[in-house]
């Protein structure tokens, strides 16, 4: 081995010798209050994939569509309509039905309960923060909110409205005609009004600042040494970030959990069913983790009310279904994603995960129903 070979093997011995000591350490819960109070520059490295797009943990950037004036009126129109149970064929199903305040923007159930008690097959996410999120649904088949705000409307199984009878069923109604001129100038009703109005006022919807948010505001002692300790397995040796990272704690991006039921009776083809890629097959969205421990049952399905379950499956590297009996050879067999690997996390590491879950989650904001105009 020639000289500057050696020189560039020692380097790369050198820092990943670095990179293991980082991540294997046991800091005190003392010593890692002081590193995260930090610069994020200064903190130990993130035990990623190299074929991740690392984005670091943080503050949440200020909502661009919160408090400017010439949104108000757009978002008040909006924030009836997502009210009103009248946008629904049955009048009896708005979309806070499935997205409730109280209930993290989500309705604490498995799956959402529409049109004739009919049952989704998929659970409802929080809308906290939704201003961030492109391309939206669990397999992305809406490119942005606009897109989105209506298709829960006409779904037979959701709100089970024709979209294009909307604004002849709300034009006959005259109390929304101050908020159409308020909104827009005047009272015309259309479904690109109505789509752009729910639009907004979903991306008005913000996280309140929670446990974490105040530690990096500077409060040493907003986090518990339990979360703290959390914070640095999240990043390190349980290797969440490699998905749930930046300051919305998701990559807003797709991968097989494992989770799809693959030729069985609860098979769900994820974002497959959107592009017909087979290799999309079992794949959905990274959900943010803000405020997750008040959006539960969890995952796409909603199968998950016990997040130490949960833990538990992501410490075995998650579901790895095999092909049933006469399928071994099927070539669209959905493979469980290569970043999913055995954690060994100890008991007490898993309830210092949760606990850093507990320090992102802020409280519901209890927002005041509006009246519904007559």
């Amino acid at each position: 081995m020639n000289d500057r070979l050696l020189v560039v093997f020692s380097s790369f011995v050198l820092l990943t010798s670095i990179a293991w000591i980082q991540v294997n350490h046991h800091y005190t819960a003392e010593e890692l209050r002081e590193i995260y109070s930090q610069s994020s520059e200064n903190w130990p490295a993130p035990n990623v994939d190299e074929d991740i797009e690392f984005r670091e943990i943080g503050l949440m950037p200020e909502n661009p569509f919160r408090n400017v004036d010439s949104l108000k009126p757009i978002i008040e129109l909006g924030k009836v309509l997502f009210f009103d149970p009248r946008l629904s064929s049955s009048n009896q199903i708005s979309c806070a039905t499935c997205h409730d305040p109280e209930l993290g923007w989500s309705n604490g159930r498995s799956q959402s309960v529409g049109h004739n008690h009919q049952l989704g097959k998929r659970n409802s996410p929080g809308l906290n923060n939704i201003w961030q999120t492109e391309p939206l649904f669990w397999d992305g088949r809406a490119a942005n909110l606009e897109e989105q705000a209506l298709m829960p409307v006409e779904d037979p199984i959701e709100m089970h409205q024709k979209v294009n009878f909307l604004p002849t069923k709300l034009s006959k109604i005259e109390g929304y005609n101050k908020y159409f001129i308020e909104a827009f100038g005047d009272d015309e009703i259309s479904t690109e009004r109505l789509s752009t109005a729910l639009a907004y006022f979903q991306r008005s919807l913000t996280s309140r600042n929670s446990d974490f948010d105040n530690f990096m505001k500077g409060n040493k002692n907003a986090m518990t040494d339990e979360a703290i300790q959390g914070m640095h397995l999240f990043r390190t040796k349980a290797r969440c970030i490699n998905c749930h990272s930046g300051p919305f704690f998701t990559d807003n991006k797709f991968h097989n959990l494992g989770l799809h039921f693959y030729g069985g009776k609860f098979e769900d083809l994820g974002r497959f069913d959107f592009t017909e890629n087979p290799a999309d097959i079992g794949k959905f969205k990274t959900p943010s983790l803000r405020d997750v421990m008040f959006t539960g049952p969890w995952m796409h399905n909603g199968f998950f009310n016990d997040i130490m379950g949960i833990l538990q499956m992501y410490d075995n590297g998650m579901a790895r279904p095999k092909p049933r009996p006469g399928s071994e050879y099927d070539p669209n067999f959905p493979v469980t994603s290569h970043t999913l690997v055995k954690l060994n996390l100890s008991q007490e590491e898993k309830e210092q995960i949760i606990a850093f879950l507990h320090s992102i989650s802020a409280p519901n904001f209890r927002m005041n129903r509006p009246e519904i105009p007559r």
